[in-house]
């Protein structure tokens, strides 16, 4: 082979356990952007694909990224060569008359993201970044920061943007209206729901950015500024990581859920910031180990293009998953990871032994985020109702499946009038003409009774639809109560797991059950005692569509309901382990009573916080 995607990974000979491999880590995953700074070294720019913003802004972005474990590594005392450029791409980036300027900020605007970086590397290494500036260089910069922060912010964690450029401003001497830094933090209090958990502004949906957006830059401002705020930030961050921490499997995976997950390592921020903050939320070795685990896990992943750039995808590259907002800077958000190399050696969290968090229960309840976590030979799986994402390409895919897994991760789709080729791992799928198809995109109710997590939906304006949820390690279980004025072809998915060349895999299709076995792993899907009838189909899924793997195979259920109520009854199976066919897969677990179900989520459900968003109710 000439070209091997795992060796371009630049983390691959990295052991990842120390304060060093983490600096060289570093160093090396910034390396291969060098060749793409440009003559200003203002802009950086790494292929050709665009996102919506423009171009500079594109540039501004692959610049600036960086800067979140860079800052940290130079305020640390390690060494790093080129911060020249960095003065000098931030002086001819905010000079009018130069022909890199990033343009001028015009209302809402990706800049206004981009410059929160410059705001925190001002803030933590200005003896790299602003005192080598003149006194013109130093001019334009204050005069582009204050002109961005007079624009209206994104309701949501873009609050915390101008609040690190008002921090900047503050350490560079600067005048300005303090009073907006006072607004944005009060308005930010609106999205805090309880138990350490926030929404990501007036949303149903509670995902990764709450830990490595919400969380990440409140315990950096904890860090910064000393007033009632950061307290509130430092008490919040010790109530989260009592069911964060439940995210991450053994090996370091977390579970891939919601938007921007090609920020990839970003995941690991919210520990990092743990450290940056010497906030020991849980025991240091704890802290230490659910960091460098995490990064760990991406050692082998092909994540990277041949050079050695991190690419748009997750466990490979992928445009397909991407959002809007991506453009090829936007991976390197990943280095909010590398919070941790502000801290001197001897900070408990360097000299701390790693030890990896204590067995947790097998089922864990989450009633803000609407979700069921099940552990299961070291791997994570969330059951998940109640989220929602309308707004944004593969949304449905991203919040709104049955369940998500830290192993097998999820699939969008990659063709909505596929209905007969698609994945549909952990859903639901409808169709009326064998053409296009409809799943749970939004829930009108959805509440979690002890670790049963019931939702009510509509596929169709005239299809109803009752799902319960339940674990039963682990399977779990999941009942449909259908009431449809017509007949429907249906399509009910299990996990995806990696498929292998040459046919190598065992594909098994029955009537009633499908099941796959792969190199490692084995998925399997059981009708359980439904009301109408369904064969086994063993999908070779389209490739590119799972988030961790590029080819996969998917077991699924299809059928036809009539018109009137159905009811469907499937349990799910996947594991690490190819024997499970000649074990665990033999002993489903029994029907559920749905009268009992009924009366369970009428008795003690209380309603899932994700979709209790203020003004977003059904």
């Amino acid at each position: 082979m000439t070209y091997d995607p795992a060796s371009a990974n630049p983390l691959a000979d990295n052991p990842l356990q120390t304060r060093d491999d983490m600096a060289r880590a570093l160093r090396n995953l910034f390396d291969p952007l060098r060749p793409y700074f440009s003559e200003g070294n203002a802009r950086v720019r790494l292929d050709g694909a665009a996102a919506h913003f423009d171009r500079a802004a594109a540039d501004l972005e692959g610049f600036a990224r960086p800067l979140w474990g860079l800052a940290p590594l130079g305020a640390g005392g390690g060494a790093f060569e080129d911060w020249h450029r960095y003065a000098e791409g931030i002086a001819n980036g905010t000079d009018p008359s130069h022909p890199e300027y990033w343009g001028a900020v015009n209302g809402r605007d990706q800049r206004m993201v981009e410059l929160a970086a410059l705001g925190f590397a001002l803030a933590l290494v200005p003896e790299k970044i602003w005192e080598p500036l003149d006194a013109r260089a130093r001019g334009n910069v204050i005069a582009y920061l204050k002109h961005a922060r007079q624009f209206d912010y994104a309701d949501n964690n873009w609050k915390f943007f101008r609040i690190f450029v008002d921090i900047a401003l503050d350490r560079v001497g600067a005048e300005f209206d303090r009073s907006l830094t006072r607004q944005y933090l009060e308005e930010l209090e609106g999205f805090y729901i309880g138990d350490g958990w926030y929404r990501d502004g007036n949303v149903r949906r509670i995902d990764h950015y709450i830990p490595f957006a919400m969380h990440f830059y409140g315990l950096i401002y904890s860090t910064l500024v000393d007033d009632d705020y950061a307290k509130r930030y430092r008490e919040r961050a010790v109530l989260f990581t009592r069911d964060f921490q439940h995210w991450f499997g053994a090996d370091g995976a977390t579970i891939p859920f919601g938007r921007s997950l090609t920020y990839r390592f970003a995941c690991a921020g919210f520990w990092s910031a743990l450290a940056f903050a010497n906030l020991e939320a849980r025991p240091w070795g704890e802290i230490k180990s659910l960091c460098l685990q995490h990064l760990r896990w991406w050692k082998d992943k092909p994540m990277t293009n041949r050079d050695g750039v991190l690419s748009i995808g997750f466990g490979y590259p992928n445009l397909l998953m991407s959002e809007n907002y991506n453009s090829a800077g936007s991976p390197y958000w990943a280095f909010k990871a590398f919070l941790p190399l502000a801290l001197d050696a001897d900070h408990p969290f360097w000299k701390a032994k790693e030890t990896p968090p204590a067995e947790a229960s097998a089922v864990i309840p989450q009633k803000h985020p609407g979700m069921v976590l099940m552990r299961d030979g070291g791997d994570v799986t969330a059951l998940s109702s109640g989220q929602e994402n309308l707004q944004m390409r593969f949304g449905t895919e991203k919040y709104a499946k049955f369940a998500y897994s830290s192993r097998y991760g999820f699939s969008v789709e990659s063709d909505e009038r596929n209905f007969a080729g698609a994945a549909f791992d952990s859903a639901l799928a409808f169709s009326d003409d064998g053409l296009h198809y409809r799943v749970r995109e939004a829930c009108s109710e959805a509440k979690l009774a002890g670790d049963v997590l019931y939702s009510r939906w509509s596929p169709f304006a005239d299809v109803d639809v009752e799902t319960w949820l339940v674990p039963s390690a682990p399977w779990h279980v999941r009942v449909h109560r259908i009431n449809t004025p017509r007949p429907l072809q249906t399509a009910e998915g299990g996990f995806a797991i990696a498929r292998r060349d040459f046919e190598l895999d065992r594909l098994v299709a029955d009537d009633g059950s499908a099941h796959v076995v792969g190199e490692a792993d084995f998925s399997g899907i059981r009708d359980i005692g439904s009301t109408a009838r369904r064969v086994g189909l063993a999908q070779k899924a389209p490739p590119n569509t799972n988030m961790i793997v590029a080819k996969t195979l998917v077991p699924q259920l299809r059928g036809e309901i009539a018109a009137g109520e159905t009811i469907l009854m499937t349990a799910v199976l996947a594991a690490h382990d190819k024997g499970a066919v000649a074990g665990d897969w033999t002993k489903p677990p029994a029907a559920p009573d749905l009268a009992a179900l009924r009366r369970l989520v009428e008795a003690e459900g209380i309603r899932v916080s994700a979709i209790d968003a203020p003004g977003q109710m059904p």
